[in-house]
C-alpha cells in the first residue's frame, strides 16, 4: 500500500497562533489533526481540523488545544466529524520544558489517555510521587481545568464513541467508559451535551460498518457466527503522511505464525491478544486494515474483548502508533534520513510479549529469533478459539511463562542467560511489580529491567522504544545501528552514536527506526 502523502499548501511548522490555526482549518489539514480544536461560537459546537462542514469566520472561532479545553468552554463535540477520533497528542512535542510544574501537568494529561493506567485523579497523582492537591493546583494553572474535568471529558467522548459505533447498552457504555452508575453518566451527558444518551444514538445513523456483535450485552455468551460478523469495528485517525508499507513489512518479518497474519497487498494486519484485565484475563483477536486515501484505519475486535473495549483501543493506537506527529519528527529527521517522510515505531498490544522477544532477539538475527519465539508459542501458547483462520494461539501469558522450568527453555533451543532473564521478567510482570505499557514512568520502569538478570542497556531502550512508547529510546550499543550512523569503525562506537543522536532529541526513537530501515536499502 502506497505511503499518504501531505496537503503541499502547508508548512510543516504546527500553526503557532489563532491565525495559523484558522490556514490549517481552511485547508482541512489532516497534519494538525488533534493538535488543536475549534469552538464555533454560533453553534456552539467544537470541530477537528478536519472537519468537512462549512468553514466559519475567523471572527466565530475559538481554538483549543485540548477537547477537554473545549467543553469547560460550553462547546459540544461535533457530529459529524467527531472529535473522540481524533488522533492524540503526542507529549514529546512539549517535554522538552524546562517548567518542571508543565511538565507534572501534560505527563498527568497523558496518563488520562490510557484508561488502564490511572482511573482517577489521586491515583494520577501518586503515579507522578506528587499530591492530589498539587496536581490540581499546576493541572489548573497549566491547562485551566480541574484533573476531574479532563477526565470526565476523557470518559464522555469514550462513551459518545462506543453509542455511535456499537448498539452495546447503555449500562454496558456507562461502565466501559468509567462512570460508577448508569444514572450518573446519565446526568452528566446531559448536562454536558444537552441530550440524553439514548437519544444521540437515535439520531446517528446506524454506520454501515456496524456488525451484529454490537445488538449482545457485555458477557453474552458468543453465538455460532463467523468471528469476522461478530466482531466490534470502529474507525482510527491519524496524522499524515503514513508510510504503512514500513509499518507492514516490519511486522511481517517477524510475524509468528499461529500468532499474526499480515497482508501487505490488503494494507491488513490481524493479531491474537491477552489482556489481563481486572483480575480475569481475556483472549481474542484485533485486525486493523488502512482505508484507501484516507487518514483513518477501520479497527476489528472480537467479540470476547467486549468488557476492555476502551483499553483495547488505546493499546490498539499505541501498537500502530496512530498518534505519531510526523510533520514535527519529519522535519527534524528528513535532513539525515531522505525518504523516511511519515516512518512509524512499530508499537505492541502486549508488553510482555515484546519483552521476551526482545530478550530472544539479544545478539542474533531476526529470523533466528522469530524461531525461537515460534517454538515458545508452539510449546506454551494459549489456544484461541472463535478467531479468524490464521490466528489460532496467544502468545503465553506471565503466569504461564513463570511455570516453565529452565530444562523445558532449554530444550526449546534457549541459552540459559536468556531463560533466566524470561523467568524473572515473567515473575516481576505477573506479581505486579512491573508494567510494561504506555503511560508509565519510563525511567523508572527502565532502570527495573535492568535490575533482571540478563537484561541490559539494549533490551532496555529497545522495550522503552516499542512497549512504553518512549520517542526518544536509543540503543547506542546496537551494532547495526552504528553501522547505518557510520560510527562502527570509531573508538567507541557507541558513544560516537549517542554523541550524534544528540540534535534527534526528542525523536531519537524514530531516527532509530529510521537508521534501521536505511540498512535494507543498501
Amino acid at each position: 500500500m502506497p505511503s499518504t502523502k501531505p496537503p503541499a499548501n502547508l508548512l510543516p511548522e504546527a500553526p503557532a497562533d489563532d491565525a495559523g490555526r484558522y490556514l490549517a482549518l481552511q485547508a482541512r489539514d489532516a497534519r494538525f489533526d488533534g493538535r488543536f480544536f475549534t469552538g464555533v461560537t454560533s453553534t456552539g459546537i467544537y470541530c477537528r481540523p478536519v472537519c468537512r462542514v462549512r468553514t466559519p469566520k475567523a471572527e466565530n472561532c475559538r481554538f483549543f488545544e485540548r477537547a477537554a479545553q473545549a467543553e469547560a468552554a460550553g462547546f459540544r463535540p461535533c457530529l459529524r466529524c467527531r472529535p473522540e477520533l481524533a488522533p492524540a497528542q503526542n507529549a514529546a512535542l512539549h517535554w522538552t520544558t524546562q517548567d518542571a510544574s508543565a511538565m507534572l501537568a501534560l505527563q498527568a494529561a497523558d496518563l488520562m489517555e490510557h484508561p488502564a493506567q490511572a482511573d482517577d485523579a489521586p491515583s494520577i497523582a501518586a503515579r507522578l510521587g506528587i499530591s492530589d492537591r498539587h496536581l490540581r493546583r499546576i493541572f489548573e494553572a497549566h491547562w485551566g481545568i480541574t484533573p476531574l474535568r479532563y477526565l470526565q471529558t476523557r470518559r464522555l467522548l469514550t462513551a459518545k464513541q462506543l453509542l455511535t459505533d456499537t448498539r452495546l447498552p447503555a449500562a454496558d457504555v456507562a461502565a466501559l467508559s468509567g462512570f460508577a452508575s448508569v444514572r450518573r453518566f446519565n446526568a452528566v451527558f446531559a448536562q454536558h451535551y444537552r441530550l440524553q444518551p439514548t437519544a444521540l444514538r437515535k439520531s446517528i445513523r446506524p454506520p454501515s460498518h456496524s456488525s451484529p456483535t454490537s445488538l449482545v450485552r457485555v458477557g453474552d455468551p458468543v453465538r455460532d457466527l463467523a468471528p469476522e460478523a461478530t466482531a466490534f469495528r470502529f474507525q482510527a485517525a491519524y496524522r499524515p503522511p503514513f508510510n504503512v508499507q514500513h509499518l507492514l513489512d516490519f511486522f511481517a518479518n517477524r510475524a509468528i505464525a499461529g500468532v499474526e497474519s499480515v497482508d501487505a497487498a490488503k494494507g491488513l494486519i490481524r493479531r491474537s491478544i491477552s489482556l489481563p484485565h481486572k483480575g480475569t484475563v481475556l483472549r481474542g483477536w484485533v485486525e486493523a486494515q488502512w482505508a484507501e486515501g484516507q487518514h483513518r484505519v477501520q479497527l476489528r475486535i472480537s467479540e470476547s474483548l467486549a468488557s476492555a473495549l476502551p483499553v483495547v483501543l488505546t493499546r490498539m493506537r499505541a501498537w500502530l502508533d496512530l498518534d505519531a506527529d510526523p510533520a514535527a519528527m519529519d522535519a527534524m529527521l528528513c535532513p539525515d534520513f531522505a525518504g523516511s517522510e511519515g516512518m512509524r515505531v512499530p508499537g505492541t498490544l502486549d508488553g510482555l510479549e515484546l519483552a521476551v522477544r526482545a530478550i530472544l532477539g539479544q545478539q542474533i538475527t531476526v529470523k533466528a529469533a522469530r524461531t525461537l519465539t515460534a517454538r515458545l508459542v508452539d510449546h506454551c501458547g494459549i489456544p484461541l478459539a472463535l478467531a479468524p483462520e490464521g490466528l489460532e494461539r496467544c502468545f503465553p501469558d506471565a503466569a504461564t511463562l513463570a511455570a516453565l522450568s529452565p530444562d523445558v527453555l532449554g530444550r526449546l533451543g534457549i541459552v540459559k542467560q536468556r531463560q533466566q532473564a524470561i523467568l524473572s521478567l515473567a515473575h516481576a510482570v505477573q506479581s505486579g511489580a512491573l508494567h510494561l505499557q504506555p503511560g508509565g514512568d519510563v525511567p523508572a520502569t527502565m532502570a527495573q529491567l535492568q535490575t533482571l538478570p540478563g537484561i541490559g542497556t539494549w533490551t532496555a531502550h529497545y522495550i522503552a522504544l516499542r512497549a512504553l512508547r518512549w520517542p526518544d529510546a536509543f540503543p547506542s550499543g546496537d551494532v547495526a545501528l552504528q553501522s547505518a550512523l557510520g560510527v562502527r569503525e570509531a573508538n567507541h562506537p557507541a558513544a560516537a552514536a549517542e554523541a550524534l543522536s544528540q540534535r534527534w532529541r526528542p525523536w531519537r526513537g524514530y531516527a532509530t527506526v529510521r537508521a534501521w530501515q536505511s540498512l535494507s536499502k543498501t
